[in-house]
């Protein structure tokens, strides 16, 4: 087999077992590219709404109502996922009657930025719930199938798949000689819109790909990094450039006996800022809103996010900022992982997760994800399509070709009707 014959069978096996996912993908993704907008539509409750020139509170003291309002609950990581909206996340303490962890009911607990007054709480993707849990169902769906660690493993494998195919389809769109390569290449960008409808859909399987094929890329290699992270993704990106692991453990031991940490959220929350602050004066950013914060208890450790002059990603996301982690009882810094890293690979990881998540370039770029999704699902009908067509052609042709080896070997003998 020649080497393009190969790869055109490669693109097409490989594309045959993508299609289904990178439907699913496709479709969840253009909804996702609104999933607050479309989050504020089906769980209305679960947000504050806008109070022009209100002082939002600290994340420490946001915590410490979470934990009043949740006595069963310690917080591990709250967020602000929205500018009116706070999203904690809880591990259950221990009964002391039935030594076991208390049953809290709920995955995510919402809090009124303002005043820390409880805005909702829900069990993250189950429908069950109704139409409060939607985004976070198509969200699940679009990140690991709904179906857990199985899933995320199963759409890891297809991303790899996918961006080996990004190269293979390339490939394929190249003319095969280069006499008048350019004029020839030409024709593989354009789309005929008075042919049949078999090229319709051949056009509309090359062309779309082609002028989309960086962006394409970009996501399909993004979410290896998601789902695949090690080693596949990990190993590549150290391989090619210099990059360290953001998965890399913090070196700092946990408290004897699980002992709380001795600086509380409020304590923790003022030493991060001045770790920020001063980390800012170093670097030349300034630190303008807090985005998370969480507790690791197996490290005792604290690690917060804010928001920066020095960031990649919009100003209105609350995404992407600088994160600083240090000890739960001394606040000496243990980690610092800025939005622009001095390593070349963590600054393209950075760009990668702006890239997948929507967060730069403001809404018209929302929008190109978008349609980026529709188009990866346009990409994948029309292969299924090309390959059905294809093989209804390649049957008629044997279904021939065997009648006439028939017809010659076994001649009909002459018949004389009188």
């Amino acid at each position: 087999m020649k080497a393009r014959g190969f790869f055109v069978w490669l693109h097409r096996w490989v594309g045959l077992l993508m299609a289904g996912f990178l439907i699913i993908v496709g479709l969840t993704g253009s909804l996702l590219a609104f999933n607050m907008e479309l989050e504020r539509v089906f769980a209305p409750q679960l947000f504050a709404g806008p109070r022009p020139g209100a002082q939002a509170l600290g994340l420490g003291a946001l915590a410490e109502s979470a934990e009043g309002l949740v006595p069963q609950g310690r917080v591990i990581y709250l967020t602000r996922s929205a500018e009116d909206q706070i999203k904690v996340y809880f591990e259950p303490r221990e009964d002391p009657v039935t030594k076991k962890a208390h049953d809290l009911g709920f995955t995510e607990f919402f809090l009124d930025p303002y005043t820390g007054a409880e805005l909702g709480r829900r069990r993250n993707a189950d429908l069950s719930q109704g139409l409060v849990n939607l985004m976070p169902f198509i969200y699940d769906l679009h990140w690991r199938l709904a179906l857990g660690d199985i899933g995320q493993w199963v759409l890891g494998v297809v991303a790899l798949a996918w961006t080996i195919d990004c190269f293979v389809a390339f490939y394929l769109t190249l003319p095969q000689t280069t006499v008048s390569f350019w004029r020839r290449w030409k024709l593989a960008w354009l789309v005929k819109g008075n042919a049949g409808f078999y090229r319709l859909n051949f056009d509309l399987h090359r062309a779309p790909g082609l002028w989309l094929w960086a962006l394409l890329f970009v996501f399909a290699w993004s979410s290896v990094m998601m789902d695949m992270r090690r080693p596949v993704y990990e190993w590549v990106m150290g391989a090619l450039f210099d990059f360290s692991s953001r998965l890399d453990e913090i070196d700092n031991s946990a408290r004897p006996d699980g002992l709380p940490p001795k600086l509380d959220w409020l304590q923790a929350e003022a030493k991060a800022r001045r770790h920020l602050e001063d980390l800012g004066a170093k670097r030349g950013f300034a630190v303008t809103a807090p985005i998370s914060m969480s507790y690791e208890r197996a490290h005792n450790a604290y690690s917060y996010e804010a928001r920066t002059s020095y960031d990649i990603v919009d100003q209105g996301r609350w995404a992407g900022g600088a994160f600083v982690s240090f000890d739960g009882d001394t606040g000496a810094l243990l980690k610092f992982t800025p939005p622009h890293d001095e390593r070349l690979g963590n600054t393209i990881e950075n760009w990668l997760y702006a890239l997948h998540m929507g967060l730069v370039l403001g809404m018209p770029y929302r929008l190109l994800v978008c349609v980026l999704g529709l188009v990866i699902v346009l990409l994948s009908v029309t292969g299924v399509y090309i390959w059905w067509k294809k093989r209804a052609a390649r049957l008629r042709s044997s279904e021939r070709l065997h009648a006439s080896k028939t017809l010659r070997d076994h001649p009909e003998p002459l018949r004389l009707d009188f």
